[in-house]
């Protein structure tokens, strides 16, 4: 006699959806998470006042693993929806579906990995926070280009205008990091000292230190040629990890250039 297939069950014996998901159901089960006070908390963490990097941002009051949650209902996110998802105002239904993406494009076929990843450039400019960015960019743009490769699409996000393209740049090497090869990293590192923003200054210094984890010597010789031009932040990301001594050295006259100061305008 035949054994008919049983679909996989959730946690709590819900079936995962037999049909692909619509945006309207995933925003539904995502709702039903809020909570006004950590929104209001979200809200500041991540800069959502005018003039600050996440201005105009809105939040439910999701937590990442709530959300990672929601998702797990939902194995397979067609890009379609996707698209609907990250054109979302709320700063949670992005996230979701930056979760959904990068484990779709972990289990996928070549060909939907290449699918999932220029849909991914197409959209970046709805992957606009930090976080959102941290999450996804090493999991789909890293994970896409070999180790060492892929400089044009590299290049063409570390020179754009948008802070989060040069964002996703630079945190994408450290899918390649992982790999034991931090060319790309090096190469971004030193194109990024001049660049305005802390949080690229952040973002350099944290994949810097990354390399220094599996090469110091790599590190320290990136910290000879480019210490003193370094911003103070990107330095101290990078050298966190070094012994006392050492970070006061790399912070003395050998380099470590702080940032411009912002001066009241006068009136």
């Amino acid at each position: 006699m035949a054994v008919r297939s049983r679909r996989p069950v959730l946690p709590g014996n819900q079936q995962l959806p037999s049909s692909p998901p619509t945006a309207a159901e995933i925003l539904h089960a995502l709702s039903r998470h809020a909570d006004p006070a950590q929104a209001r908390i979200l809200s500041r963490f991540f800069k959502t006042g005018p003039g600050e990097y996440g201005a105009g941002d809105t939040f439910w009051g999701i937590r990442v693993p709530q959300v990672r949650a929601v998702m797990t209902r939902y194995p397979h996110l067609p890009l379609s929806v996707a698209a609907e998802l990250l054109a979302s105002p709320i700063h949670e239904v992005r996230l979701a579906a930056l979760v959904a993406l990068a484990r779709d494009y972990e289990r996928g076929s070549p060909a939907e990995r290449t699918a999932i990843f220029d849909f991914y450039l197409a959209h970046t400019g709805r992957i606009n926070n930090w976080d959102l960015v941290d999450l996804s960019a090493p999991n789909i743009v890293g994970s896409h280009l070999p180790p060492g490769k892929g400089r044009r699409v590299l290049g063409r996000l570390a020179r754009s205008a948008n802070l989060w393209e040069r964002r996703i740049a630079m945190v994408a090497t450290l899918a390649h990091i992982r790999q034991g090869n931090w060319a790309n990293t090096l190469w971004l590192a030193e194109t990024f000292l001049r660049d305005s923003e802390d949080l690229m200054h952040k973002a350099s210094g944290w994949m810097l230190r990354e390399v220094g984890k599996r090469d110091a010597a790599a590190l320290r010789e990136f910290l000879a040629a480019h210490a003193v031009q370094m911003p103070r932040t990107m330095l101290r990301y990078a050298i966190e990890r070094f012994p006392p001594a050492e970070r006061r050295h790399w912070l003395s006259h050998k380099g470590g250039r702080p940032e411009k100061a912002h001066r009241p305008r006068k009136t």
